[in-house]
């Protein structure tokens, strides 16, 4: 076995759809949007196998690793 192996294995298909819904899941949840999170949860459903959740995790994690933008001081004086 030399030291740059040509064999690899191959990453599974990553669902894209599954992964959108996570990142807008997450979006949802970062504005405190009830609605649109309960409308993504009935949209997936409890019945998809493994490798679906694990894409939809995948996707919030990707919004989620994007810190939030920092709110101004409100340096507004009456």
């Amino acid at each position: 076995m030399g030291l740059f192996s040509r064999k690899s294995t191959p990453e599974p298909a990553r669902d894209e759809r599954m992964s959108e819904l996570g990142r807008d899941y997450a979006i949802a949840r970062r504005h405190r949007d009830r609605k649109a999170m309960d409308r993504i949860m009935r949209e997936i459903g409890t019945d998809k196998d493994v490798t679906d959740l694990s894409d939809f995790r995948a996707g919030q994690e990707s919004y989620d690793s994007v810190p939030p933008v920092p709110r101004r001081r409100n340096t507004r004086r009456k």
